[in-house]
């Protein structure tokens, strides 16, 4: 790794002593997170004018040092149940880890909780601790789905919306999963709003990817015995949600890899655990503009309210105007649902009239055909 090509160093000490000795200039170049209090640098030696140092540890020498030769040095926080410093995404372990003897009562759930305390109006420290949080989840997911010079993604994205509360096993549930299993299999890269619902089931889904339709189905079926303890609950509720998520898991290990964009913002709602990378955000609308605007090579929208709606058009607005420097496939799998009970395809088919995303729009209740018109219609540079 050359110094010379990266902006932001979010590095172990083992890079870290490898680059730094290579050019000696960190100009421009962000350090975080790393523990310099044991280390013996000569940091006259180094250009660190314009460097910021996040959530280093560091000799008070060292930082006084650093601060008067043009660094900008920001302190540590600390009392957070949240780490703002991170060098990569979080994993559902991590998340879901318990905290107490009640395996409900996570480190997730410790975030949200904290998160509610100021959460209209938070002080400063506690903002910018967040900012900074999502700042460096930007980082870490950028350097997994790799922008090119273009704008495109290495890494071929494809999402899925819908509703949170989609039973498991439900129609579309299950065609879901299927269609993600499809596309894990051909080498897409599968993205959510990671939360319960159809967002489960595509990460389920992708999951599966390196198994086959028939150990998905098992899965699903094992998924939806659950216990409920009144009419109409939300799976994500139900006592044995993660239990039986745990088993399946441990029925099928080493799955395909997958992504999951959720916010603390609904943070009631549990980041399900089927995906591999999880870009968790303070910021809302931070996370739903990333969500829609990385999946490039399109997004599968199954039945929702009016969460999904309002991704639907979000993402129209963004190939209307070509924002995200391509136009992008919108499948709509649910025929009754986006033309019956809310004509929603047929108002965004006027709407792109004379667009070139007009022929990126399609309607299905087939899962197979979903996947066939994303294969045979990649994006299309604005």
């Amino acid at each position: 790794m050359s110094l010379k090509k990266i902006t932001n160093l979010i590095l172990s000490k083992t890079q870290w002593n490898n680059v730094i000795f290579e050019t000696g200039n960190l100009k421009g170049k962000v350090i975080q997170g790393l523990d310099f209090k044991h280390d013996d640098i000569d940091w006259s030696k180094i250009n660190v004018k314009g460097a910021t140092f996040l959530g280093c540890k560091l000799k008070k020498e060292d930082a006084i040092h650093l601060i008067s030769s043009g660094a900008v040095v920001y302190p540590r926080f600390s009392k957070l149940p949240y780490k703002p410093h991170r060098s990569d995404l979080y994993s559902w372990q991590e998340l879901l880890e318990p905290v107490s003897e009640d395996s409900r009562n996570t480190v997730d759930l410790k975030i949200y909780n904290h998160f509610l305390q100021t959460k209209n109006n938070p002080p400063m420290d506690e903002a910018m601790a967040q900012r900074i949080h999502d700042y460096s989840i930007d980082v870490a997911l950028r350097n997994i789905i790799e922008y090119d010079e273009s704008g495109m993604t290495q890494k071929k994205i494809v999402g899925f919306m819908g509703g949170h509360s989609a039973r498991r096993g439900s129609e579309f549930y299950t065609k879901v999963a299927i269609a993600a299993r499809q596309f894990s299999e051909l080498g897409y890269f599968v993205a959510t709003g990671g939360g319960p619902g159809i967002m489960e089931a595509a990460n389920l889904g992708a999951y599966f990817g390196k198994y086959s339709e028939e150990d998905l189905i098992d899965a699903i079926t094992e998924l939806s015995d659950l216990c409920y303890d009144e009419e109409g609950q939300l799976d994500y509720l139900c006592p044995n949600y993660f239990d039986r998520a745990r088993s399946v898991l441990k029925k099928y290990p080493d799955g395909n890899e997958s992504l999951a964009i959720p916010t603390w913002f609904y943070g009631h709602e549990p980041s399900n655990p089927f995906a591999c990378h999880i870009a968790k955000y303070f910021s809302n609308s931070i996370r739903e503009d990333t969500l829609l605007t990385i999946c490039l090579y399109g997004i599968i929208y199954a039945p929702g309210s009016a969460g999904t709606t309002q991704e639907i058009f979000q993402e129209a607005a963004q190939n209307h105007y070509g924002t995200s420097g391509f136009y992008s496939p919108m499948v709509f799998l649910g025929k009754k649902r986006y033309t019956e009970d809310t004509a929603l395809y047929s108002v965004l088919h006027q709407l792109s009239v004379g667009k070139k995303y007009k022929e990126l729009l399609y309607l299905t209740d087939d899962p197979d055909l979903a996947v066939n018109f994303i294969e045979n219609n990649p994006p299309i540079k604005a």
